[in-house]
């Protein structure tokens, strides 16, 4: 058998829905041994489905057999078993897992953790080398910690729906929640992340850690540039207006849609060749970026006229052979027959019992080691009661025994740790933030004959001059960093180049396909000198495929992936993302992919290439509507904040400008209580039970509605909360940067920068109970470490650093 990255690696995991299973998820596909605990009802995820139309399959009133569509897909390679925790023999059944386990995850409320004696602190004094890692909506500490919350008020209370879809020209239509649990899925990528890290470090000292994750702080910090365009500029983005770079959007094809973003100034001119130059694009007013934000509804008029006359196959394989980043608005459907998709192995089949062979989105990053796969489906209700991690089928490696405890762990979880960083703009940023969030030391490699486009971005700091240290979008993405010029245009800085990323633990790029190559840092170049490195490439398609050369964005990727076909005002067509997600979706996941080669190269000495597509790591995360097409033969339409079976479950209008809340109902208790305070008669047929409820939701949405107009946003969610009813406002960058809770829980950090001084930025989500937290440095000048990095790094003396000096290879 093939050995695979997390082999021998023991998690436990408590958790419901998708937050807490998809974070133990990436770690058993990568070989870790999980077992899920549930309670005697089981997940919730099992009721959610989709369930499959046909006799064959599973049946929504299955019993213990029971497994919807969302539970399938989110829930394989582990092992189920049940224990009751409000009962002795089932605390007793968790305990004994715990002791002989690397990691635990769970969701649950402090309160919750408290009763069932599973608080940081008595989890430390009963299993002192365990890690824990909390990954709840608000986090274990704070105002809001005990309040409730689903993926609506998360979306919405960590300022992703304020900025969703974008462009919307009716104040009247409310912020707007993404198709599925797109919030759940980043923030489990980065728990395994962070959860990796810390196991590492707990094998090599005997110290455990408790990880505190809060998924609306994790939503903070991938709003793009919304959060820093506050703070630097004094701009509050929205959905409301137009985008700054333009062109952008999507656009009604002759038989379908079609995206289209010009990032650069030399893509809006090659469009212009690529369209046979028409005399309206040369126009005075379309020559500058500030001219095509200025005049956005002209040039989306004209524009959309020309490609409304195009096939969408044709214009999204002729434009991409001209550098121009089109991309089709997908269906399940179409990623299905996708030959793109197919020549990269992405999606897999495998047997679930009760719902017969299902396809699904496979690994988020392609491996040269291939450690990833299906090795079982998803668990039956209890289906493996009575074992534990010593009755595996399949025996664990033998570990070597923990160092002897140390007085003090290392400060963070990858001191130590090294990263070669060749990225810039926001994906391969974003990855290699959260490394040195967890402590690694990151060396990001640049130059000012070509500066990142992050320094150059139009989020530049309106207080200062501006330069290449004054962008906020850089300044956010940039935290914690070392920078180094290096003129990789020299022979001499390609040398120093390939010497740092042979000397450091960790590379990481982000650049089109093939330029690393060219340089001769490539994966095949950098381990023909170390066999053990490891090398994580970020790109829109990928490094192998027949659509590996395209040129790919992260807001190309909502429309790749299915989730732009899913996401919008109900009864309207495809709509965006609000965030360009495949940057953030990507660079997550490529940091989980990291941390978990450096875990296993620790063991078995063995390198590995992570080749991460921004489309399939978006699409990973995209199961629900996989599973509809899988197993209806359909896939959902836009429903707004709308859900497939809770109701109510949508944002309404408050008191004052533009203010709007989340309120929703999983569960009688929570109706009830709702329906009490709003005034709703309990007794009316219309609302008698959940599928009442959902049956007549648009005369339910009004009347809450009509109650929420006439009341202030806070104190509703005050109301509401005290009550046990889900219920968050959503929020804008402005109100993000003072909320008591966010600050409380240090999220807001205000470092005094070299250049700009102290601006708010978004640190980091979580919070360690044995490592220091908060995020260590601002982001650097350009090249402000470059002689620090030589000397330490590579060893250099001063006449060396002069030498590369003179022959211009350090700018």
């Amino acid at each position: 058998m093939t050995a695979r990255g997390l082999d021998g690696i023991r998690v436990v995991e408590l958790g419901r829905m998708v937050a807490a299973p998809w974070t133990a998820k990436l770690l058993a596909d990568l070989g870790a041994d999980v077992i899920k605990v549930e309670p005697p009802e089981g997940d919730t995820a099992r009721r959610r489905g989709p369930f499959a139309v046909d006799a064959g399959r599973s049946d929504p009133e299955a019993g213990s057999g029971l497994v919807g569509g969302l539970f399938a897909a989110i829930n394989t390679n582990k092992r189920g078993v049940v224990a009751d925790l409000a009962q002795p023999d089932g605390r007793a059944t968790l305990q004994e897992l715990l002791a002989d386990a690397d990691l635990f995850i769970h969701d649950l409320a402090p309160r919750t953790a408290a009763a069932h004696g599973l608080t940081a602190e008595s989890l430390r004094a009963q299993h002192p080398s365990l890690v824990t890692t909390s990954i709840t909506p608000f986090g274990q500490t704070g105002p809001y910690a005990d309040w409730r919350a689903t993926e609506l008020q998360v979306i919405h209370g960590g300022g992703w729906g304020w900025l969703t879809p974008g462009c919307v020209q009716d104040a009247e239509l409310p912020p707007l929640k993404p198709h599925g649990h797109q919030a759940a899925f980043q923030s489990g990528f980065a728990a395994a992340c962070a959860s990796l890290a810390a196991v590492d470090r707990a094998q090599r000292t005997g110290h455990g850690e408790h990880i505190d994750f809060a998924q609306m702080s994790y939503v903070v910090g991938m709003l793009e540039a919304a959060f820093i365009s506050w703070s630097y500029r004094g701009e509050n983005p929205s959905r409301l207006g137009a985008r700054i770079l333009n062109p952008w959007g999507i656009f009604p094809a002759s038989d379908g849609h079609i995206f289209l973003v010009c990032v650069e100034a030399d893509q809006w001119e090659r469009l212009k060749d690529f369209m046979g130059r028409p005399e309206w694009a040369d126009m005075d007013i379309f020559a500058t970026l500030e001219g095509r934000f200025e005049n956005e509804d002209l040039l989306r008029m004209w524009l959309g006229e020309w490609i409304a006359a195009q096939p969408v196959t044709e214009l999204f394989h002729r434009g991409q052979a001209e550098r121009l980043a089109f991309a089709p608005v997908n269906t399940v459907a179409q990623m299905a027959a996708d030959p793109h998709l197919a020549a990269r192995d992405f999606l897999v089949t495998y047997d679930q019992p009760g719902l017969g062979s299902v396809t699904v989105p496979g690994a988020p990053s392609r491996l040269a080691n291939r450690w990833w796969s299906i090795r079982r489906p998803a668990p039956a209700l209890g289906e493996h009661n009575g074992t534990g991690f010593g009755d595996a089928a399949e025996a664990a490696p033998a570990q070597p025994p923990p160092a002897a405890p140390m007085t003090r762990p290392s400060d963070r979880p990858l001191d130590g740790v090294t990263v070669a960083d060749f990225t810039w703009v926001w994906a391969g940023p974003y990855c290699t933030l959260h490394l040195a969030h967890l402590g690694a030391t990151v060396v990001k490699i640049e130059s000012a004959a070509r500066p990142d486009l992050g320094r150059r971005l139009p989020t530049q700091s309106g207080r200062h001059t501006p330069t290449l240290d004054t962008n906020g979008y850089f300044n956010q993405y940039g935290q914690g960093k070392q920078s180094i010029t290096v003129d990789m245009g020299t022979a001499e800085g390609r040398g120093l180049a390939k010497r740092l990323a042979l000397a450091c633990d960790l590379v990481v790029s982000n650049y089109a396909t093939g330029v690393m190559d060219g340089w001769g840092l490539g994966y095949e170049a950098l381990a023909a000198e170390r066999p053990d490195v490891i090398v994580g490439a970020i790109s829109g398609y990928g490094h192998h495929g027949p659509y590996k050369s395209y040129m790919g964005y992260g807001p190309t990727t909502g429309p790749l992936s299915g989730l732009a076909s899913m996401t919008g005002y109900p009864g309207t067509d495809a709509d965006e993302l609000g965030v360009s997600l495949g940057d953030p979706a990507a660079g997550i996941a490529t940091a989980y992919a990291l941390v978990a080669a450096l875990v296993a190269r620790r063991r078995t000495g063995e390198g590995q290439f992570i080749d991460t597509s921004m489309w399939e790591a978006t699409t990973a995360c995209t199961p629900e509507g996989w599973m509809e097409w899988v197993l209806k033969g359909t896939q959902p339409d836009p429903m707004g904040n709308l859900d497939p079976l809770w109701s109510p479950h949508n944002l309404y209008r408050c008191a004052g400008n533009d203010d709007w809340i989340a309120i929703c109902c999983v569960d009688e208790a929570e109706w009830s209580a709702l329906a009490g305070i709003t005034g709703i008669d309990p007794a009316d047929e219309r609302f008698a039970t959940a599928a009442d409820r959902k049956a007549n939701e648009a005369e339910l949405d009004k009347l809450i509605g009509a109650w929420t107009r006439e009341r202030d946003q806070w104190d509703v969610t005050e109301l509401l909360q005290a009550a046990g009813v889900p219920a968050f406002p959503s929020l804008s960058a402005r109100t993000l940067e003072v909320n008591p809770h966010l600050v409380e829980r240090g999220l807001i950090e205000r470092l005094d920068h070299p250049v700009v001084g102290q601006m708010s930025h978004v640190g980091i989500p979580w919070l360690l109970t044995d490592g220091t937290n908060g995020v260590r440095a601002p982001a650097p000048t350009l090249g402000q470490h470059t002689h620090d990095v030589l000397a330490d790094v590579l060893g250099l003396n001063p006449a060396e650093i002069a030498a590369l000096e003179a022959a211009g290879a350090l700018r």
